[in-house]
């Protein structure tokens, strides 16, 4: 672009644009030029001489240039601009928050925080450190070949619109979850219509399930899809009972389970996370899946991401400033994506950036009790004494390929199928799929815990 727009300059303003060029290079007027011309064919003519003045080599290159035309002065513009794009590069360094996930720069460093760009993590991203540094066996190796399989069994779904339950992110990851473990009992509290209770059928056709909802599935039946397990024990309706008032020990003799690191726990009943892992724990369970681990500023209850956004945490800790960067990319970033959330919603008064505005969330969010930071930071200290292994569920896909609007990438880990790579988003069978399905990602969270 640049060269075609040089050639089509007159002769006069190419001289001057030369001229301009070349004055920083070289302090000799154009009489000066004439006189070297004729030094340089003198030195040309002795090929013997070994010591030659670094003028001449000087004079020499500014005189090749000079007949180069026309293409000396797009060079040198080309050069300026190559020199702009370097420099933008690597001071772009100080302005974003790098990912606990990939220490590169972000991208939105350089193409700017416009919500177009993934910038996955660019906000940080807060991850809850286990007693002693263990993760989970699964690769994204396994994760693409599981999401291969899994496509065509979510294709035959009996709730097709599964409005204010699991998408396709969530579904997926319990699937993946389940079939890896492979327990010998899955249990789950909060069913809604019962699609979470069929995906576990899905990944484990055989073992028992047990299932507490304050409302039957069948219910649902009667106004629409819905479904409703007969391998499935139901503390449903009626004969309801929430999961931390359950006699465990009785259940578990009931359906012959000895070992309670075989059995699988999914929470998906918007009550407090840390209140759930307390009796979890107490009960002697291992492991455990959150399906809304709603961010910091978000979310009905008060979640594990929330309880880990630490400052002492790589990815976590907010400033309240209104003129700082952060209020400034989450000011922009609020234009984009639903759940993003700006200084005004993060933070409350007295700057009580965690939980929710320095608020503990619970019950769908009927109980709303003030935490002070103190407490927080305990609460944190906790997870970390009794957590084994922590592992959030990453996007399926980037927003690029899903067409999400919801979730804010900034403030999530990278996807298994980065935007960019159609081919494989393709291949994997997820171009089938409604757009609609992939917004519901609240960055589902698996856990291994065990007495400290």
């Amino acid at each position: 672009m640049h060269l075609a727009t040089s050639t089509s300059l007159s002769p006069t303003h190419k001289t001057k644009m030369l001229e301009r060029v070349l004055s920083s290079r070289r302090g000799a007027s154009h009489a000066d030029e004439a006189a070297n011309d004729d030094d340089e064919a003198t030195a040309d003519e002795s090929k013997t001489k070994k010591h030659l003045p670094i003028s001449f080599f000087t004079t020499r290159a500014t005189n090749y240039f000079t007949r180069m035309g026309p293409l000396w002065p797009c060079l040198g513009v080309l050069f300026l601009v190559l020199l702009l794009i370097f420099s933008l590069i690597f001071n772009s360094r100080s302005f974003v928050c790098v990912s606990p996930y990939n220490n590169s720069v972000s991208r939105s460093s350089y193409f700017g925080f416009d919500g177009l760009e993934s910038d996955f993590g660019s906000l940080g991203v807060p991850w809850c450190r286990s007693k002693h540094g263990k993760t989970v066996e699964w690769t994204t190796k396994d994760l693409l070949k599981g999401l291969e399989e899994f496509v065509p069994i979510y294709e035959t779904r009996p709730i097709k619109n599964n409005m204010y339950g699991m998408g396709f992110d969530h579904s997926f990851g319990l699937w993946f979850i389940a079939r890896w473990l492979k327990p010998d009992l899955m249990m789950e509290s909060g069913a809604f219509k019962g699609h979470s209770t069929w995906v576990l059928r899905q990944a484990m056709p055989e073992t028992p399930i047990i299932s507490l909802t304050p409302r039957h599935p069948e219910k649902y039946l009667k106004k629409g899809p819905a479904y409703v397990d007969g391998n499935c024990t139901y503390f449903a309706g009626k004969d309801f009972v929430d999961f931390g008032s359950v006699d465990w020990g009785k259940v578990m003799k009931k359906h012959g389970i000895t070992d309670l690191s075989r059995v699988l726990i999914f929470f998906d009943d918007h009550q407090n996370e840390l209140k759930r892992i307390r009796q979890a724990l107490d009960a002697g369970f291992r492991h455990l899946v959150f399906e809304d681990n709603y961010d910091t500023g978000t979310g009905d209850h008060y979640s594990l991401r929330q309880i880990c956004d630490q400052f002492y945490i790589r990815g976590g800790g907010h400033s309240c400033f209104k003129d700082s960067d952060e209020a400034r990319i989450r000011s922009k970033r609020k234009k984009f994506w639903e759940k993003a959330v700006d200084i005004e919603e993060l933070c409350a008064p007295g700057e009580a950036w965690w939980g929710v505005r320095g608020y503990a969330r619970d019950n769908f969010n009927h109980s709303n009790q003030p935490i002070s930071y103190s407490e927080h930071f305990q609460n944190s200290r906790f997870v970390e004494s009794i957590l084994d292994v922590y592992w959030e569920l990453p996007p399926v896909a980037g927003p690029s390929l899903t067409h999400q609007s919801r979730y804010d990438p900034a403030r999530a880990q990278p996807p298994i199928v980065e935007d960019g790579r159609y081919g494989l988003f393709q291949r994997l069978g997820l171009t089938r799929l409604e757009n609609s399905v992939f917004n519901g990602y609240t960055q589902m969270v698996y856990l291994q815990i065990s007495r400290q």
